[in-house]
């Protein structure tokens, strides 16, 4: 039997008030030299990143939950059959059973941090009990756990080589299948990452 989902109604404790060279607002593409089975051939939106470390979710990888079972985890009723048919993603190996909301737009929420301009992340009710309405955002992915780096651990990794980084971006972020972030996101900064095997190396 799954462990029950929650979603969080208090703001996350991170800020979106960061500084260059910090990575928010950013997409972390792995490697293909990266061994961690968290992360082979991810792709992760930087959501915090700051001299306390970072925080992120993985927007490439495919969870166990539809929106459909958070729906009824949660006692929030919705009559769409799209919208509960949606697949929720793994965004991390941290607290996997922590929702949150991606989203494309600037609209706040009861729980909502701010990423960039018109990019938000919500982890609150009130934002699936609005998609359920079908009066939500219209650019959303929903995801079950994050990724988290200490003080120091994300810089360490990305002097070693182990990263592509590039802009955030609203078309691989809402528009690209799964299974094509990966080689979109790093086409992004003109990295072809079929010609790449055991190189490592960051844009």
């Amino acid at each position: 039997m799954r462990a029950p989902v929650t979603i969080a109604t208090r703001r996350p404790r991170y800020t979106s008030a960061m500084a260059e060279p910090y990575l928010t607002d950013h997409l972390l593409i792995a490697m293909p030299a990266l061994g961690d089975p968290n992360f082979v051939r991810s792709v992760t939106l930087i959501c915090q990143h700051d001299a306390d470390g970072a925080m992120g979710l993985v927007i490439n990888r495919q969870g166990d939950y539809t929106v459909g079972d958070l729906f009824g985890q949660l006692d929030i009723v919705c009559d769409s059959s799209e919208m509960k048919s949606r697949r929720v993603l793994s965004g991390g190996p941290v607290q996997p059973e922590r929702g949150f909301v991606l989203h494309g737009d600037g609209s706040r929420w009861h729980s909502t941090l701010h990423i960039g301009e018109q990019l938000s992340v919500t982890t609150s009710r009130d934002i699936l009990a609005a998609l359920a309405r079908g009066d939500g955002p219209s650019d959303t992915l929903v995801t079950l756990g994050y990724a988290g780096w200490g003080a120091g651990q994300l810089e360490e990794e990305l002097a070693e080589n182990s990263w592509l980084t590039a802009p955030a971006s609203h078309e691989i972020l809402f528009r690209t299948p799964l299974d094509q972030r990966w080689q979109a996101a790093a086409r992004a900064v003109g990295i072809d990452l079929s010609r790449l095997t055991d190189y490592a190396g960051h844009a």
